[in-house]
This record gives C-alpha cells, sequence and structure tokens, in this order.
C-alpha cells in the first residue's frame, strides 16, 4: 500500500511517501500561495497513491483517535481554527486540495491533541472560572502528540515493556519543546497547554510565565492584544534571551563564552529538569527518559544539562555513551542508574503513515 503523508502549513507543504512502513521518498515545497496547485504537483510528481494521511494539529476534545476524513471531520477541523489559527485552517486547504483532486481516495487525520486525550480532568483543567472550559472549552489539549506516540512505542520495543506496563517521560526537543508523562502506555500529563506557548523554553515561545506580567505589559507599555502575541510567540524563548531561536548556534557562542547564551543554555535546561522531576513524582515509578527531537536527539550538551545532578532520582548519565549519534535507538545511561535513558529518533512522517495505513486497510 502507497500512502501519501502531506503536512500543509501556511506557507509550505512537507510531504513523504511510503510503501507499507518504509519511506521511498519525501520532499518540502516552500513559499506556496496555492494549496490545491501545489498538492497537484506533487501528485504528479509521484504518481498513484491509495491513500493519504495528514498532519492535523487540533483535534478538540472529539478526536481521541485518527479518523477517515468525511463531511463531519472536515466540519469539525473547521470549526477548531479558532483553537489553533495558525496550522488547522492551513491543514483543511491540504486536506481539501486532495479531495477536489482525487474525489474518492481515503484520507486520514491524525491529530497532534489526540495521544493527549488520555490525560485526566484534575491535569487538563485550569483553576479558572469552571465556565470558561464548559462554555470554551478552554482546557489543557497538549501538542506534539504524534512524537510522543511514536517515540513511546519505541521505547516500549527498546526496553521490551508492554505498553500497557510503561511509565516513561518523554523530551520531544527543537524549534517547540514539550515534554510528556506517559503512565501505563497512555499520556498522562504533558508540559503544553491550551495552545503550544505553555510548557519549556522553546526558540521563540516564552514557555510557562506569571499571566499576570500579560496585564502588566498592556498597562505599562500600552502593548495591544496582538502585539502581546507577537512578543510571547515570535521574540521570547531562546531568542529573547539571548538573539538566537538555534540551539547550534548558541551552543557555538556559549563556548565563546557568551553570556547571554550560557544564561539562554541554563534556563532551557533548568525548566526541562523541573518538569522532569515534577512527572517522576505524578508517575511514581519511571521506566525510562526519552529524549528526541533536533535538539533531544542531536544535543548532548543539552542532555547532560538536564540530567545532571539528578543522583536523588537514581539518574546516572554515562558521558562517553552521550557523545554517540545515531538513527537508531540507543542508551546513555550508566550500569548502575536506576531509570534507562534513551536517545530515539522521532518519525511523525512514520506514525501517520502507519495509523493512515491501517484506517484505509478497514475501509
Amino acid at each position: 500500500m502507497k500512502i501519501l503523508v502531506l503536512n500543509s502549513g501556511s506557507s509550505s507543504v512537507k510531504y513523504a511517501l511510503f510503501e507499507d512502513d518504509k519511506q521511498i521518498s519525501n520532499g518540502l515545497v516552500e513559499r506556496v500561495e496555492d494549496h490545491l496547485a501545489t498538492i497537484k504537483e506533487i501528485l504528479g510528481n509521484i504518481g498513484k497513491v491509495d491513500a493519504v494521511g495528514h498532519r492535523v494539529v487540533h483535534g478538540g476534545e472529539k478526536y481521541k483517535n485518527s479518523v477517515i476524513i468525511d463531511s463531519d471531520a472536515i466540519e469539525t477541523i473547521r470549526d477548531l481554527i479558532s483553537l489553533a489559527p495558525l496550522h488547522n485552517g492551513a491543514n483543511l486547504a491540504g486536506i481539501e486540495a486532495v479531495a477536489k483532486l482525487y474525489p474518492d481516495i481515503t484520507q486520514v487525520a491524525v491529530f497532534d491533541t489526540s495521544f493527549h486525550q488520555s490525560i485526566p480532568d484534575f491535569a487538563y483543567t485550569y483553576a479558572i472560572p469552571i465556565s470558561f472550559y464548559e462554555q470554551h472549552k478552554i482546557r489543557k489539549y497538549g501538542f506534539h502528540g504524534t512524537s510522543h506516540k511514536y517515540i513511546t512505542n519505541e521505547a516500549g520495543k527498546f526496553l521490551n515493556i508492554a505498553e500497557q506496563n510503561l511509565n516513561l517521560i518523554t523530551f520531544h526537543l527543537g524549534n517547540g519543546d514539550s515534554v510528556c508523562a506517559v503512565k501505563n502506555g497512555k499520556s498522562f500529563d504533558t508540559s503544553m497547554g491550551f495552545t503550544p506557548l505553555e510548557g519549556l523554553v522553546m526558540g521563540s515561545r516564552c514557555g510557562d510565565i506569571d499571566p499576570q506580567i500579560l496585564i502588566y505589559l498592556a498597562k505599562q507599555k500600552g502593548l495591544s492584544v496582538d502585539e502581546i502575541d507577537k512578543i510571547l510567540n515570535k521574540e521570547s524563548g531562546l531568542k529573547g534571551i539571548c538573539g538566537s531561536s538555534d540551539m547550534r548556534d548558541i551552543e557555538a557562542k556559549a563556548q565563546n563564552g557568551d553570556k547571554l547564551a550560557l544564561l539562554a543554555l541554563d534556563i532551557f535546561a533548568y525548566r526541562a529538569k523541573k518538569y522532569l522531576g515534577s512527572y517522576a513524582v505524578a508517575l511514581g515509578r519511571v521506566d525510562g527518559i526519552v529524549f528526541a527531537g533536533g535538539i533531544g536527539e542531536n544535543s548532548p550538551l543539552i542532555r547532560m544539562k538536564i540530567l545532571q545532578d539528578l543522583e536523588i532520582l537514581g539518574i546516572e548519565i554515562d558521558e562517553q555513551k552521550n557523545q554517540v549519534r545515531s538513527r537508531e535507538p540507543f542508551e546513555i545511561n550508566t550500569e548502575n542508574s536506576k531509570i534507562k535513558i534513551l536517545v530515539i529518533h522521532t518519525d511523525e512522517e512514520k506514525e501517520i503513515a502507519k495509523q493512515t495505513m491501517r484506517l484505509a486497510g478497514d475501509n
């Protein structure tokens, strides 16, 4: 079975072609102005496919799993644009383009939020008037779910632990960052919230801050809602601290003694370490800690800074193993470490293809 995986953004379309479970080609089209024309060209170049799987950022509370796209799914994705305005609209444009070009082909929506729908109510409910949840569905949703699900599956195989018995703390660290507490193979809590802004320090997003800061800025500097939105999402995080959102550049500057780069690294690692500790307590038992994503997979320095001085949790990192680079899963813990520490190459496209294949095969 040939599966096309599409990640349709507002100005780009990323795609990957799978034959059964093997990726045979991929590409990225940038500066997209017309999704229909772009996807027509992609499909023209790769030939006939049996089904198309779409990354869709927000599935709200309705979708706990991936679904075959029908008129009801399309309307739900459209209704959720207000919760993910930068993503769901573009995702929908990709879906509608394929439907117009090949109306009979099976399409599947794989939601970033669905893996986190197992989070209990006491973990997803904010301590604000409950009417905001009841009327406007303001709650923690969590994101990067496709990645966290994939690395949970891979970790279970590596550790030879059945998913229903598997407790993990999984880090997806890239330009966007999140950490997930996985209990018995399911998401129990995660750092991102109502939007992807909550949680860890990110490339240009602030992560957790005192919400009163926003009111203070509005009053003291006369900033508008749009201006504050831009600051928190595009001018904060690592970029706001040291002027760069690329961890490779920040590490290079830090090696040359740049004080703000050093500070950015410390803040980034400290925030992640705090989440690790809190999730270890929430889970009670941790079988493994997993690092994935561009930073998680490729920065021994960040892994070391997050994991050092955690003997209280029985965590010991092997400095030599930590320098290994591989696309295959590997351990970086010492023999004496009570918790396994893994580095796993995440593959969201493969996870989308797998779920698409399963649903399209049943259709």
